[in-house]
């Protein structure tokens, strides 16, 4: 897709399709234009502050869909109906550094490792845990890739988009634990240019242009807003019915 810009609570924000030149490059999708590669220095991962539980699935995509910890459409429907409504926050204080990412996951593996794997086919590893071959699908746009550092790790819901639904006022742990979770449907390895497009935008300003993932779309966004206890806007609400009106039960 190309450029798209739109304003939100005051703020201007721009989603760039831009060219990938390796893994570590590659960025988050909250438009923060921040490298999603391992970092310098290794984090660990902290136990998450109070939410719902995570569904059943340990992490694992059940079957039909990519993502793990996906929930029916029916129950996706319950969920939507019990998120608040309220208007875009504020983006001031926000900073990416404040949803510390990527932690460490154990055998020189972090989050983003982790990630590529799971959702990958074949999928080898370095001595340093890197993804050296494998073949993955874009669940946006249907791409099928074969080198990870075309990929990016999407957060289905963006740092940014979730700064301005309520995060804010959350502690680090809290941030880092939505960061980095993989029991929830909230990361996902997907092209970098699919990511890029979509930036940090909620669903009624940016869609997977393969309409065949948008019910799995709609039930990821909303599981994670549900379990976080994060706001939607009247028109996010109206897309994600949209979204979730194309699955199939």
């Amino acid at each position: 897709m190309g450029r798209q810009i739109r304003v939100r609570g005051g703020v201007l924000a721009a989603a760039l399709v831009l060219g990938l030149a390796g893994c570590s490059a590659s960025t988050s999708g909250d438009g923060g234009g921040k490298p999603d590669g391992k970092p310098s220095g290794k984090v660990s991962a902290s136990p998450s502050a109070p939410v719902s539980a995570p569904p059943a699935g340990g992490g694992k995509p059940a079957a039909g869909d990519v993502l793990p910890g996906m929930v029916t459409p029916a129950v996706a429907r319950t969920q939507l109906a019990g998120l608040k409504v309220a208007k875009v926050g504020t983006m001031a204080g926000y900073s990416r550094d404040k949803f510390t990412h990527w932690a460490e996951q154990g055998d020189k593996c972090d989050t983003r490792e982790v990630v590529l794997e799971r959702d990958g086919t074949g999928v080898t590893r370095d001595s340093e845990c890197r993804a050296v071959s494998g073949s993955w699908k874009s669940l946006y746009d249907g791409a099928a890739l074969k080198d990870a550092g075309k990929l990016d790790i999407d957060h289905m819901v963006p740092l940014a988009e979730a700064w301005r639904s309520g995060a804010a006022g959350w502690d680090a742990a809290r941030r880092k634990a939505f960061a980095n979770d993989l029991t929830r449907p909230q990361l996902l390895a997907v092209s970098a240019s699919s990511n890029r497009s979509k930036g940090d935008q909620s669903p009624d300003l940016w869609q997977p242009t393969d309409k065949t993932s948008w019910c799995q779309y709609g039930r990821a966004w909303t599981t994670v807003k549900s379990s976080y206890g994060l706001t939607v806007t009247q028109s996010e609400k109206a897309m994600l019915t949209t979204m979730l009106d194309t699955c199939a039960s």
